[in-house]
């Protein structure tokens, strides 16, 4: 039998077992990261021009009672709208970029009820928010988050969030689709335009297309059981609406998406692109009675008829809208004009469903290849100037 260790003996052990419960406290316990790097834009004062620059900041915990603190798994890249920042008067000497995010929950305020550390979500960050989407770690007020549901990965949610909100806010709630109706969707092969194709054709609409170049046709007719005609613009000698009036029997289309129209002549437009874009007129042409124009041509002149009935943005006869989704976000938000009967907001409902048609297989986004923060400098200056086609997504 083994003796027991005399006094000198016990104080050894236990002085050998406090070092190593230490050891085991410094090897389990990382320590936390102080900064980090996040990616800002500058716009210079004497020109439109945009600089992308990372800047180092503070990895700071939880301070407000409904924020959420975000790991970051996957932000989108989107075209910065600084025009729409100057009007909202929220220009900044660093404004941040990023704002479609998806990640885990880290940490939770205190009086946060629809989160808690470890779930996954994905959302989009307010035009106010000081946290660039573009970082490891971002804070947010909780209503601007839903959850990710487990099939959908971290790239898909990020790259559609966005243009599934533009998509419902163009077809559901400015244009009113319905199952039977005829909708013209232009330059449907871009990120927006295949959401857009996707969510009319399960509503049991009448989709038309127009295809800007040869690889955008390849690409529509992937889609070819959700579209009923494709219309190739890339040689500038289709006809849009004659082939829109000829597809729907003379009775024009009920809702137009456009993704820009010309406003003059050809010979006075600057570029080629602009060249390829529907004039204003031949969008006017093409609509059928009580049709509804969805625009992003901000410059259009807009006219509005009035109507005893209904709200005047409701009836809309060869009229155009100005689809400033990010306005339309950011006052609905920070203002909670949507909030009917106390339940969910618009917005959420919205971010939800477009999580549902994500996870069910209904939404198929094109996305290209992520990329790891290190590129997103260079790949943002490349979405600026809008020359991209698939969206891009930076992958942590």
């Amino acid at each position: 039998m083994g003796t027991a260790p005399g006094p000198e003996g016990a104080d050894s052990l236990q002085k050998d077992s406090k070092v190593a419960v230490v050891k085991v406290q410094a090897i389990g316990a990382a320590p936390r990261q102080v900064t980090m790097k996040g990616l800002y834009f500058q716009q210079s004062s004497t020109s439109e021009e945009i600089t992308f620059v990372f800047q180092e900041r503070e990895n700071l915990p939880v301070t407000e009672d409904n924020y959420v603190k975000l790991q970051v798994k996957a932000c989108a890249l989107s075209q910065i709208n600084t025009k729409l920042l100057a009007e909202m008067k929220m220009e900044k000497d660093f404004f941040p970029v990023g704002r479609e995010v998806a990640g885990i929950v880290l940490d939770v305020g205190s009086k946060v009820s629809f989160f808690q550390p470890g779930d996954e979500v994905a959302g989009i960050l307010p035009l106010d928010s000081e946290d660039p989407g573009l970082c490891e770690a971002v804070q947010v007020h909780e209503h601007y988050l839903v959850h990710k549901p487990e099939k959908v990965t971290w790239t898909e949610a990020a790259g559609t969030i966005r243009d599934g909100v533009r998509a419902y806010t163009a077809l559901h709630y400015l244009s009113h689709l319905s199952p039977g109706k005829s909708v013209l969707i232009m330059d449907g092969a871009s990120a927006l335009g295949t959401i857009a194709i996707q969510l009319a054709h399960h509503r049991g609409a009448k989709v038309i297309s127009t295809a800007c170049s040869l690889e955008d046709k390849q690409c529509l007719e992937r889609f070819r059981s959700s579209i009923a005609r494709v219309i190739d613009v890339s040689n500038g000698k289709a006809q849009v609406a004659e082939s829109c009036l000829e597809e729907t029997g003379g009775l024009g289309v009920d809702i137009v998406l456009d993704a820009g129209v010309r406003l003059y002549n050809k010979d006075d437009e600057p570029t080629v692109k602009l060249q390829l874009l529907p004039h204003k007129h031949d969008i006017i042409t093409l609509l059928g009675v009580g049709g509804h124009w969805v625009t992003t041509e901000e410059n259009l002149q807009q006219l509005i008829i009035l109507c005893a009935f209904y709200p005047s943005w409701i009836l809309q006869i060869a009229t155009a809208f100005s689809s400033r989704e990010q306005r339309w976000l950011s006052l609905m938000m920070k203002f909670g004009i949507c909030q009917m009967y106390n339940r969910e907001s618009i917005f959420l409902r919205i971010l939800k469903d477009v999580m549902e048609k994500l996870s069910t297989g209904v939404f198929r986004p094109q996305l290209d290849e992520p990329i790891p923060l290190y590129e997103a400098k260079v790949t943002m200056e490349v979405v600026q100037k809008n020359q991209g086609r698939k969206k891009q997504v930076v992958q942590f």
